[in-house]
């Protein structure tokens, strides 16, 4: 989740807490930050391998199976970065998509020892946790002097809305730990003498980053940038700024040097590389924030439990602001006391933070303004920065993650502020209040959970291997896709489990063939899988007639598929499928199925 920094020079000077209460109240947030991830993913842990996240188990599948092909990649000395597992026989640039290499990388032992899904599960509670605990480490040690205040700002951006809403399968945006380590290495830089040093560790958080949440290192590196420019230009830091800046500029220039060799080949994947797409296949305009969104509530949340929730997100993963009304007028109170008593070094750090996040919030309303549901022909900046390159290829409303971050830190400084100089009872008795109205009705709810059909027995006991040859490919009907990801979880099963590989016709994924030469979710559809989709979706057997049996025929040659596969259960992601319309449809196109074990299995002939 991006961020916008402020400086630690630009607090005054509050007395440290003696060792024992400090490590004390740094137990404390850790119990609290593990006891809320906990809470908040509570559902899966009931049964990692048999339960799925409701609003958002295509995204789930997805990064449980790039756990177990990073894995299976490292171990079989194969490329994790393109894969012809998918897609046959074109195969997919994952550089281009959420690769999350490190993650599969570091977890690879524990993928293999526990299975791709509860491995995901882990790192997700992780994630938030990490996150808080970051964010927490960076307050209480440079930016403010009160642990409690740091408490309090960390755990309201780890846990914020965007970050609940995000919690919904994205174990890329669920990553927050890293901006406050990137944020921290890039003031690092400004340290005389220390810009070797600095920029080698920027430099390997930056591909670190690029690994997990390329999307997320780019506005990252957006907001700092932004704040950046704004603190410099201020009559109070002008001078300073321009005593770092040589430092500053030496470790950048180390940080593009071991960063741009770290990535050189991830990044001539994205941008070069075979199967690459420009932009994305998402819709800006629908994938903009509301701007009344910023005032509502999140589900997940007790205001949400109570029925205060709204419909004003894209989907239930993309609440990236719904930060309430109480918190937004907490917010401005608190940058006015902030304001009222600052030097004006830091009247510098507040401005810069409140321009960064009114740029970002800004920018997340998309091209066009959008009220309360309704759109509106305001064009506003997004839509004129929208063909810009890589630009292009972000959602607009995930620019609003960048507020977060803000806001907590505005909430840490007015707590440090609150009890460095108490304002008096009545005065601190209205903050309590305040600070109570704006973040009790935030605190989140655990993520919506459900079951999801078991892998079937025919993949569990490896009995595919006695149809399909080492590196063949099978397919599950309807094929592979986001919102039929069967497929890539029970391949997924088959590499976490060593049983061998075998290949896969689509798959969920970002591929070219898009609008424009945009990218697109899959490959373009073709006669057989367009047939499929079409009875599991309505229940109904298409009319069959030679042609659309010789066309099917024809696809499955093409793409080389040795075995149909329908288990008796089909998870739909995003609608219930018809098992007995397939089976029906897949038997007048190739004939009468036999039964093995706990699946319907159509042979394919080589020619």
């Amino acid at each position: 989740m991006p961020s916008s920094p402020t400086l630690a020079a630009d607090q005054p000077p509050t007395a440290a807490p003696d060792t024992g209460r400090g490590r004390r109240a740094d137990l404390i947030v850790v119990i609290v930050a593990v006891v809320l991830a906990v809470w908040v993913t509570s559902g899966l842990w009931r049964d990692p391998n048999q339960r799925a996240i409701t609003v958002n188990s295509s995204d789930q599948a997805l990064f449980e199976w790039l756990l177990a092909f990073g894995g299976h990649a490292v171990t079989h000395g194969e490329n994790p970065l393109f894969t012809h597992l998918l897609n046959v026989p074109d195969g997919v640039n994952l550089a281009v998509n959420t690769s999350i290499t490190v993650y599969a990388v570091v977890f690879a032992p524990l993928t293999y020892l526990i299975g791709p899904p509860a491995t995901f599960l882990v790192i997700l509670t992780l994630n938030l946790a990490a996150t808080a605990l970051a964010w927490y480490w960076l307050l209480s040690r440079r930016l403010v002097g009160s642990r409690l205040a740091a408490g309090v700002g960390a755990l309201f951006i780890a846990f914020s809305p965007g970050m609940v809403s995000h919690a919904n399968a994205h174990l890329n945006w669920t990553a927050g730990w890293l901006v406050p380590l990137l944020v921290a290495a890039v003031f690092a830089l400004r340290r005389p003498g220390r810009w070797w040093r600095g920029g080698l560790v920027l430099g390997v958080l930056v591909a670190v980053a690029f690994s997990i949440a390329a999307e997320g290192l780019f506005f990252t590196a957006l907001a700092v940038a932004v704040f950046l420019g704004v603190w410099a230009v201020h009559p109070a830091r002008r001078a300073r700024a321009r005593a770092a800046l040589p430092d500053f500029l030496r470790g950048l220039a180390v940080t593009a040097l071991v960063a741009g060799v770290l990535l050189a080949y991830p990044l001539w994947l994205h941008f070069a590389g075979p199967q690459r797409f420009h932009g994305t296949g998402f819709d800006p305009v629908i994938h903009a924030e509301d701007i009344a969104a910023f005032g509502a509530y999140p589900s997940r949340s007790l205001a949400g439990a109570a029925g205060l929730d709204t419909s004003l997100a894209p989907n239930p993963t993309e609440e990236n602001s719904f930060f309430g009304l109480p918190l937004l007028l907490l917010t401005v109170a608190c940058f006015g006391l902030l304001w009222r008593r600052a030097s004006p070094g830091r009247r510098a750090t507040l401005t810069a933070l409140g321009v960064t996040a009114v740029v970002f919030a800004v920018l997340s309303w998309g091209p066009l303004a959008k009220w309360n549901g309704r759109r509106t022909d305001q064009l506003l900046p997004f839509g004129v920065l929208d063909n810009l390159p890589v630009v292009n290829a972000a959602l607009p409303s995930r620019l609003a993650l960048v507020v977060a971050p803000v806001i907590g830190v505005l909430l840490a400084y007015t707590v440090d502020r609150l009890r460095a100089t108490p304002p008096g009872r009545t005065a601190t008795w209205a903050w309590g209040v305040g600070f109570a109205v704006a973040l009790l009705p935030l605190l989140p709810t655990p993520l919506l959970t459900s079951v999801r059909p078991p892998v079937p027995e025919f993949v569990t006991a490896g009995t595919w291997r006695q149809y399909v040859s080492p590196g063949g490919v099978l397919t599950p009907i309807p094929l592979t896709l986001d919102v039929t990801p069967d497929g890539q979880r029970w391949q997924a099963y088959a590499l976490a489990h060593r049983q061998g590989e075998f290949r896969l016709p689509a798959g969920f994924f970002l591929g070219p063939g898009g609008p424009d030469g945009r990218g697109r979710i899959g490959p373009p559809p073709r006669t057989f899988d367009t047939l499929m989709d079409q009875a599991g979706r309505t229940g109904l057997v298409p009319i069959v007639t030679e042609g659309s049996i010789r066309l099917s025929r024809a696809d499955l040659r093409y793409w080389g598929v040795e075995a149909v596969v329908l288990p008796d259960e089909v998870h739909g992601a995003k609608y219930d499928l018809d098992e007995d319309a397939l089976r029906r449809t897949a038997t007048a196109l190739l004939g009468e199925p036999r039964r093995v074990g706990d699946v319907w299995l159509w042979t394919v002939p080589a020619s």
